[in-house]
C-alpha cells in the first residue's frame, strides 16, 4: 500500500494538488496523510516550554489547523469517495520543510505531492518557494502540481541529465512505476553543450541504459542546437510532455533551474506537474 503525504494551507493551489494526486493513484491502495503545519505570527514563552499543545492558553492557529484538516478530510470522503484509499489527519506546530521531512521517515512515506505557484511580480522561483524549500529536504520524491491543473493522462514524460550522476536503480523506482503504469514514453534528453560526451558520463549513460531496459519505450535524445536550461522548456512544448522527472542532487541541474538568475529564462510558465527524485548518486569526473 502507497502511503501519500498531501501538504496543504487550505487554498484552492492545494486542493487542486490533492485532487490530482486522488486521481493518479484512484486505482491503487493508498493511504494519505492530509498534513498541515503552521506557526504563529510570535513565539510565547510556553511555545518555548513545549509548543501549542503544553500551553494552558488556547492558540487559535491549532483550532484553524485541525478545523482546516477536518473540513478537507469530510470533503475528499463525501465528494471524492474510493474504497481503495484512506485518510489520515496530521496537525503540527513545525516549519512545512520540517515538519515534511519528519514525517516522511516516520511513516515511510513514498511520495509527496503539493500544489506549487511561482512567486508573482519578482519571480523568485519558478516552483513557489515554499515547494523548493520542501524538495531540499524532503528524503523522498516530491510531485509539485502547478496551480490550476488538471489530471489528464500523461502520455510523455521526461527526464533531463547531463550524465555525470551514475544513477542508483532504488532512487529511479518511482518513476519508472509511472512510467511502467500508464505506459507512458520515456524521453532521456542531454544537451551536448558544444562537445561531446566524456568517457566518465558515456558510461553513466551505459548503466541508465540498463536501468531502463525494462521500459518499452525510451528515447534517448542529445541536443546540440540549444544550452541548458533552456533547453528543458523548448523541448516540453515542441514534444507534449505530460511530466518532468529530474534528479536532485546538490549543485545539480534542478538547482540551477530553479535559483533566481535563471527563472526568466527556464520553465518559469511551465504547465505540468514536476517531480523531483532524490539522488544521492557520486558524481562521476
Amino acid at each position: 500500500m502507497k502511503k501519500i503525504l498531501l501538504p496543504t494551507d487550505f487554498s484552492k493551489n492545494a486542493w487542486n494538488a490533492i485532487l490530482y494526486a486522488l486521481e493518479l493513484f484512484k486505482e491503487e491502495k493508498c493511504t494519505f496523510y492530509l498534513l498541515n503545519a503552521y506557526t504563529p505570527a510570535f513565539y510565547r514563552l510556553d511555545y518555548m516550554l513545549g509548543g501549542p499543545m503544553a500551553s494552558a492558553i488556547p492558540d487559535i492557529g491549532v483550532d484553524i489547523s485541525l478545523n482546516g484538516l477536518e473540513s478537507t478530510s469530510e470533503r475528499i470522503k463525501n465528494d471524492h469517495y474510493n474504497p481503495r484509499h484512506t485518510l489520515e489527519i496530521l496537525s503540527a506546530f513545525n516549519t512545512l520543510p520540517d515538519e515534511v521531512n519528519e514525517v516522511c521517515q516516520d511513516r515511510d512515506i513514498d511520495l509527496v505531492v503539493m500544489g506549487t505557484q511561482g512567486a508573482t511580480g519578482a519571480k523568485e522561483f519558478f516552483l513557489g518557494s515554499n515547494t523548493v524549500h520542501v524538495i531540499k529536504k524532503s528524503p523522498v520524491p516530491v510531485l509539485a502540481v502547478p496551480s490550476g491543473y488538471g489530471f489528464r493522462d500523461i502520455k510523455k514524460v521526461l527526464l533531463p541529465t547531463d550524465y555525470w550522476s551514475k544513477y542508483k536503480s532504488s532512487e529511479l523506482a518511482p518513476l519508472l512505476d509511472l512510467v511502467k503504469r500508464f505506459g507512458m514514453d520515456l524521453h532521456v534528453l542531454h544537451a551536448l553543450e558544444g562537445h561531446g560526451l566524456t568517457k566518465a558520463q558515456t558510461q553513466n549513460k551505459q548503466h541508465l541504459q540498463k536501468i531502463l531496459k525494462t521500459i518499452p519505450n525510451v528515447n534517448f535524445m542529445d541536443n546540440t542546437d540549444e544550452y541548458m536550461p533552456n533547453i528543458v522548456h523548448d523541448y516540453i512544448e515542441k514534444h507534449h510532455i505530460g511530466l518532468v522527472a529530474m534528479m536532485n542532487r546538490k549543485h545539480s541541474f534542478l538547482e540551477r533551474l530553479v535559483m533566481k538568475q535563471n527563472v526568466d529564462v527556464v520553465g518559469y510558465h511551465s504547465q505540468i506537474p514536476f517531480l523531483v527524485l532524490p539522488d544521492t548518486s557520486e558524481i562521476s569526473k
